[in-house]
């Protein structure tokens, strides 16, 4: 009888483990479930896309839901169709998309658009610190928001894994440009990018051995040009040889060899990036006007002011001007000539981001465990967490880390 007793209390406590995991599972996955809202954009050129349909199939398997604007992603020719058959819902209202918990954007909202947000939402967009205004992080603070600057994301080798991205992708992009400037077709020299046996090579000068340079220099060995480098730093310039295995000519910033260097080749490539304000203008008007004619510039670091004197913001409707009988190409966001290779690029680096918020059951739980994500926070819970915005722009600070603490 005590044996049967003991067995019939063993069942009892064997069902109240099963009941009390399967109420903690049902919990869990409630917990991890992600709404994610993905607006049309509106900024001008903007043609890029933050998640490409495979990247919401590979989110709504997970359990999470994906509502698009109609249109969202038009512009890097992916369908309304390929999302919604992927399992995105499709909104033909904004403000159904804005009802999200988390929003995916490529340009910051716009006023209006923020005022569509709504308390305790997570925002994940670029920042543009260069127009960035005191009104913009005063509205995300007062709605409570959480955003995320995708340009801070650091991966686990403690790389700025999109600003990496897109300075690959703009760095091989240069050279297609430079490639098709120089054809006859666009008015240029007639010269094919590149050399072949019996004919000269084509003669490119890459300013900046950063990633841009190094990928342009990349692009263009591949394609059989003779190379140029200049960086001001030693340091870049042997980790850009090394990086690109073969010897190729570089040298520090002197005056006299980079103005020679200039005024003798076919195309320049302006790819130097200022840590902090404008980026540093190396070659003079003089300079220029001495170049061959129908040669290219192409002034990458445009969107920091341009490294060149004569350089002037186009678009990429009209994405070209000559001054001195030389092509200048001084379009921003040159990654949105190419954006459904861009969102791919994006893409890879967001999906996985929004599934380890999933696992970790919410932002909190991973900003705890990310270091990477800390970083590229800037507002939390309506506090600014980033202190050189807050110094920038005269707001209060608070500590990160003693905020998530607090909210253990």
């Amino acid at each position: 009888m005590a044996t049967g007793l003991r067995e019939g209390m063993a069942d009892i406590a064997r069902q109240g483990l099963l009941q009390t995991q399967e109420a903690k599972l049902e919990t869990r996955n409630k917990k991890n479930s992600l709404y994610i809202g993905i607006p049309k954009e509106i900024s001008f050129q903007e043609n890029r896309i933050a998640l490409t349909p495979l990247s919401v199939a590979l989110l709504v398997n997970n359990g999470h839901r994906v509502v698009l604007e109609t249109g969202a992603g038009t512009a890097a020719n992916f369908s309304d169709t390929e999302y919604a058959e992927q399992g995105a819902k499709i909104a033909y209202d904004k403000k159904e998309v804005f009802d999200a918990d988390i929003l995916m954007k490529i340009a910051p909202p716009t006023m209006e658009e923020i005022e569509m947000m709504h308390k305790g939402q997570t925002l994940i967009s670029s920042l543009q610190t260069g127009t960035l205004k005191q009104d913009y992080l005063k509205a995300l603070m007062h709605k409570k928001i959480n955003a995320l600057c995708f340009e801070n994301l650091r991966d686990e080798g403690n790389i700025l894994s999109v600003v990496r991205a897109m300075s690959e992708i703009v760095g091989s992009t240069s050279i297609l440009i430079a490639a098709e400037y120089l054809s006859n077709v666009t008015g240029g020299k007639g010269l094919m990018l590149g050399g072949f046996t019996g004919v000269p090579p084509t003669e490119i000068v890459i300013l900046g051995a950063g990633t841009v340079g190094e990928y342009a220099a990349r692009t263009a060995l591949a394609l059989g040009a003779e190379v140029k480098v200049f960086d001001s730093s030693i340091y870049r310039l042997r980790r850009l040889q090394n990086n690109l295995g073969s010897r190729v000519f570089t040298s520090v910033m002197q005056p006299i060899v980079l103005n020679k260097a200039i005024v003798t080749c076919d195309v320049v490539i302006g790819a130097i990036r200022a840590s902090h304000g404008r980026s540093p203008c190396v070659v003079m008007e003089e300079t220029v006007a001495r170049m061959k004619p129908h040669s290219v510039v192409i002034d990458v670091s445009i969107d920091q002011g341009g490294c060149f004197e004569t350089s002037e913001v186009t678009n990429h409707t009209n994405p070209v001007f000559r001054k001195y009988d030389v092509i200048h190409y001084c379009v921003p966001n040159i990654a949105s000539r190419v954006p459904r290779t861009a969102s791919y690029a994006l893409t890879n680096i967001f999906a996985p981001i929004l599934l380890d918020i999933g696992e970790y059951g919410g932002l909190v739980n991973m900003v705890w465990n990310n270091p990477g994500i800390r970083e590229a926070l800037y507002i939390y819970q309506g506090n600014c967490t980033n202190k050189d915005l807050a110094d920038m722009f005269n707001l209060p600070f608070k500590n990160l880390e003693l905020l998530v603490v607090s909210n253990q």
